[in-house]
């Protein structure tokens, strides 16, 4: 296993350069950027902490940090950190006047507004969101090699380690549960993260037959029966494995805070039936088609047109989800499983080299389960490359 190291000085300041310059030539003119997220802090600091990090017009830059003050100071490679009990604390370094203020506004509560209106004053209230989604959706050489890192463990956890755990009578909790041990101990960071607010994850999305097509609140295309109403993920304890059921995994697997997204299906004990065989095939026809439109410049949106408009018979019915089908094909990966850029009819923002995307064709059937395939891409000047291994036909084990 490559062991990575955590981002350089150089690699920080080079990011919060890029933020600082895109932050300048907003549509609403920047006077402050204040950041809460645990994961865009790592993302400029190299350190996670219950902290703040706010940056300034004059280029003033300020990590304040109440837990841990001491991990921040030996994780971050900037001299920027400074010891906060409270909010006031803040007032040592950073003027009351806050100006124009940029702030997460999709995560950050409304208490916590509140309590910094106490000791500062906003001018206006601008999303930083979209801006930091933006500048994360390009990978440094850094990221890249953490993310192919990750597809490489990924493809041999998905190809040989998942076909030894699978074992009949096995309940769809078993499955995770031993799948998830071989991942940690074969270099897996523990966690799947995701932006989409209040998603719980573990593993990915798992299912032995018609529970991978079970309606469930995750937005993507397969489907989860889960524990209970109340947890609705992990899979169930009273659902066992049995010969000629399909296995879907949809799992995401990462490395020292980078993922990869990848899907397998497996066919338990016998051959697929001829119709499994043909959606499923007819899924990888069209994850070619689409890494081949995985260009510089090109526009999501007319990708996604292009795709949906052309789709073959097979995939009439129940393409990209049971029932209720969601809005894409595929979506940006790194630090969340679930980034820019997107592959739908809404996104019109062109593709930029070193972007990594996840494709996922997929279609559910009547009573049998949801075949297809994930891979994760890289886009490069001279095309898309997968970091995944690519998509298989159905493993029969």
């Amino acid at each position: 296993m490559t062991m990575i190291s955590n981002p350089t000085k150089e690699e920080l300041e080079n990011r919060i350069a890029q933020l600082f310059n895109m932050l300048n030539t907003a549509e609403n003119n920047f006077d402050t950027a204040i950041i809460i997220s645990k994961v865009n802090q790592y993302y400029f600091t190299g350190t996670m902490q219950d902290g703040i990090l706010i940056i300034k017009k004059d280029g003033a830059v300020a990590y304040f940090v109440r837990k841990s003050y001491d991990r921040a100071q030996l994780e971050c490679q900037l001299d920027i950190v400074y010891k906060m009990s409270t909010y006031k604390d803040i007032l040592a370094v950073i003027p009351q006047a806050l100006g124009n203020t940029f702030i997460e506004t999709d995560i950050m509560p409304m208490a916590l507004i509140d309590r910094l209106k106490k000791y500062f004053i906003m001018e206006k209230i601008n999303p930083l969101d979209k801006i930091i989604l933006s500048l994360r959706a390009v990978k440094s050489d850094f990221e890249l090699e953490i993310i192919a890192e990750s597809g490489k463990q990924h493809q041999y956890l998905l190809e040989n380690i998942v076909p030894e755990i699978l074992k009949e009578g096995m309940s769809e909790t078993d499955f995770l549960s031993e799948l998830y041990c071989r991942m940690v101990k074969q270099g897996h960071h523990g966690v799947s993260r995701f932006n989409m607010f209040q998603i719980e994850q573990i593993v990915g999305q798992i299912g032995f037959g018609d529970s991978s097509i079970y309606p469930t609140n995750f937005n993507g295309p397969g489907g989860m029966l889960g524990m209970s109403p109340a947890v609705p993920i992990i899979g169930n304890r009273n659902r066992y494995l049995k010969k000629g059921d399909l296995v879907f995994a949809d799992v995401g697997y990462g490395i020292s805070g980078y993922h990869s997204d990848k899907t397998q299906v497996y066919s338990f004990g016998t051959k697929p039936g001829e119709k499994v065989i043909e959606v499923h095939s007819a899924c990888i026809e069209i994850i070619s088609k689409l890494a081949n439109l995985l260009k510089v410049n090109a526009i999501p949106a007319e990708i996604y047109k292009e795709i949906t408009t052309n789709l073959p018979n097979s995939l009439s019915q129940h393409f990209m989800g049971y029932g209720e089908s969601v809005k894409f094909l595929g979506h940006g990966v790194g630090l969340h499983i679930d980034e820019m850029p997107v592959i739908a009819n809404s996104y019109k923002i062109p593709l930029k080299e070193n972007m990594v995307v996840a494709l996922e064709p997929k279609c559910g059937i009547v009573g049998v389960g949801t075949v297809g395939v994930e891979e994760t891409y890289v886009v490069k000047a001279t095309g898309a490359v997968c970091l995944t291994g690519g998509p298989r036909e159905i493993m029969v084990v």
